[in-house]
């Protein structure tokens, strides 16, 4: 049995159809020859399905069309978009022609052209996500986002600037768009928009809605600025002067920062929505800023946020889309890039999006302490960085894409962003410093990111090149000073910035405001930093700091606690037991739920309450309110 079995296997593999893999072309700079015509009906908002028709211009013989893979702003290859493209057929003079998937790159896919042809037709689907397990939600009922990269296909063997591309879209009926694109006509239902390169194209989203509304952020002004809004219901819609006019301050203080731009004109495009889910992306004319529908209505306790994401998205203009690693020009959207200087693209950003978050009033500087509290707390019991690096965490978009860790405290994720705003705050105060407060961070925003204004091609570095830049503001030993802080291991945070700042990280039994507002916002309460341990609103373990007493205690993600010291849990009943265990100094008893399973484990603390917080160092220069005071 077992040799006819082998017999019978030999015959078909030799009988099988070998698909072999192909030869991609290798991208060469130069210009494709014709335009691409890309046409996207997003009126199927019910099934979420956008439907794509493309003419390519093309000569007889083989073709290899790309989907794209890599995405700048994500900083790794593209996760699900390959799985919701569908329905994939090529024709040309209506016969259809055949298509072969490359089984060694998936995102390529070779066809042959017969003779006498001259464009090919390519019509397929990109099924969005229907629900959040299967990606972030882009279109709803209200609104929806046309991310370009997930719809379209493009010839290999071209650079990204060298494929000119005239794209059109049809949105339902009355519904309003914004967007970087140029748009040349309106004829019916369908919007045209002036033709693009690749590169371009990918990098200007359109957002679109039923309920809509443009707001002018910089009136009267040669490059304009919008602040676009697509939302649930259209009170969502409804923002006070005092409110608009802190978006407004922001562009003013990016340009007193910066002093130049590289856009013919900004869109904020802001998503108020609770099912509309993609959160924010940067791009070099647009930042795409997903945010609740309660964003106006409930702005005094949604502070953080703003700088986090409006701020950030927008001061990527500068960091990240204009002046880019080097490692991440990459010459097409299927070759992978590298992240070696995220610490900079990410980092600094994140620094300036809350310094500029504080200077506009977008965030009152009290929530920026506070903020920056939270942050130096996290990263100070960071207990993988005994392990791992700064400077290694910079992999971690590749590595895993994005997924939800069960240790994070000690895997680490992608810690270049808050952690390296730790290091630019250090930047900046020894800057201050050596310079009795001559110079600063500032002047060096202007001269690395502030050159060239009106530039639109990216402008590459290196990580000697920001180490020379840091030296023509303030001459120090820069390399040195920045590879400690990415190559080390601690012990504790890098605060020394923090400490130059005048201030240092203490901890209190009360949370402070903005701690109380991140734990109303992500549903939470925290106890990370006393048990180590924090709690969704049902008791379900949401995360433990590594080597902490809950995790000594055998806690992790995956229980739920039902009880504590012998009655039902609530958040107000766990923090009772924890500051009467400060006292009484006896365990804290908890029931635990994990799947079908109960368990009672008891936790030895004795420390109270812990909630971390800015102090002052009395007797030195409070540089934090000079960093945060609007420019002039």
């Amino acid at each position: 049995m077992k040799l006819k079995s082998t017999i019978a296997m030999t015959l078909y593999l030799s009988a099988a159809p070998l698909c072999h893999a192909q030869d991609v072309p290798s991208p060469v700079d130069r210009s494709y020859p014709g335009i691409i015509e890309l046409h996207v009906d997003a009126t199927n908002i019910a099934q979420k399905i956008f439907k794509v028709h493309e003419r390519i211009p093309v000569k007889p013989g083989p073709v290899t069309l790309l989907y794209p893979q890599w995405l700048l702003g994500a900083h790794a290859p593209a996760d699900g978009s390959l799985a919701q493209f569908a329905g994939l057929t090529l024709s040309a003079d209506r016969h259809r022609i055949e298509w072969r998937r490359d089984p060694l790159n998936m995102h390529a896919f070779h066809a042959t052209v017969p003779a006498g042809v001259s464009a090919l037709e390519a019509d397929f689907v990109f099924l969005s996500p229907l629900e959040g397990a299967e990606g972030a939600i882009v279109m709803t009922p209200e609104m929806l986002a046309v991310h370009w990269e997930a719809l379209v296909l493009y010839p290999g063997g071209y650079f990204a600037h060298g494929v000119m591309v005239q794209p059109a879209a049809v949105f339902p009926e009355n519904w309003q768009f914004a967007g970087a694109l140029e748009q040349i006509g309106h004829p019916g239902p369908e919007a045209q928009f002036k033709a693009v390169n690749l590169e371009e194209l990918i990098d200007s989203p359109l957002y679109a809605g039923k309920y809509f509304k443009r707001i002018d952020l910089d009136p009267g002004a040669k490059v304009p600025v919008f602040l676009d809004l697509a939302a649930d219901n259209p009170q969502d819609l409804n923002a006070s002067p005092k409110q608009i006019d802190a978006h407004r301050a922001l562009v003013q203080q990016a340009y007193k920062l910066f002093g130049s731009h590289h856009y013919d004109h900004y869109d904020f495009l802001m998503a108020l929505s609770d099912e509309f889910s993609f959160a924010g992306l940067e791009h070099h004319q647009s930042g795409e800023n997903g945010v609740r529908t309660t964003y106006f209505s409930d702005w005094d306790h949604q502070q953080s946020w703003r700088s986090n994401l409006v701020s950030h998205e927008f001061i990527h203009s500068w960091d990240g889309k204009f002046r880019r690693p080097a490692d991440q020009l990459t010459a097409n959207f299927n070759l992978p890039m590298q992240d070696s200087l995220l610490w900079v693209y990410e980092g600094a950003t994140s620094y300036w999006g809350h310094v500029l978050g504080a200077r506009s009033g977008l965030v009152e500087g009290s929530q920026m302490r506070e903020g920056l509290a939270a942050t130096a707390a996290l990263y100070d019991n960071r207990v993988g960085r005994s392990w791992r690096s700064l400077a290694d965490t910079t992999n971690e978009p590749i590595i895993n894409t994005r997924r939800p860790l069960g240790w994070m405290s000690f895997q680490r994720a992608e810690d270049y962003y808050s952690e390296g705003e730790l290091i630019w705050l250090d930047v900046d105060t020894k800057i201050r410093e050596l310079s009795d407060e001559k110079r600063s961070l500032d002047d060096w925003a202007r001269s690395f990111f502030g050159v060239q204004n009106g530039r639109h091609q990216p402008l590459g570095y290196t990580f000697k090149d920001v180490v020379a830049s840091l030296n023509a503001v303030q001459p120090y030993d820069w390399q040195g000073f920045l590879s400690t802080r990415l190559e080390g291991h601690g012990p504790g945070a890098p605060l020394a910035g923090l400490t130059r700042a005048g201030w240092k990280l203490v901890y209190g039994e009360t949370p402070t405001e903005f701690s109380k507002d991140v734990e109303a916002y992500r549903k939470v309460s925290d106890f990370y930093y006393s048990l180590g341990v924090t709690l969704d609103s049902s008791g379900r373990i949401a995360d433990v700091l590594w080597n902490s007493p809950a995790f000594k205690a055998g806690l992790s993600q995956g229980f739920t606690v039902v009880a504590v010291n012998g009655k039902a849990y609530k958040p107000e009943l766990l923090k009772s037991a924890i500051g009467a265990a400060k006292v009484d100094h006896q365990s804290i008893e908890l029931l635990l739920r994990q799947a079908e399973r109960y368990q009672t484990t008891r936790i030895d603390y004795h420390e109270g309450l812990k909630y971390p917080r800015l102090e002052r160092i009395d007797g030195t220069p409070d540089r934090l309110e000079a960093i945060f005071r609007p420019l002039p």
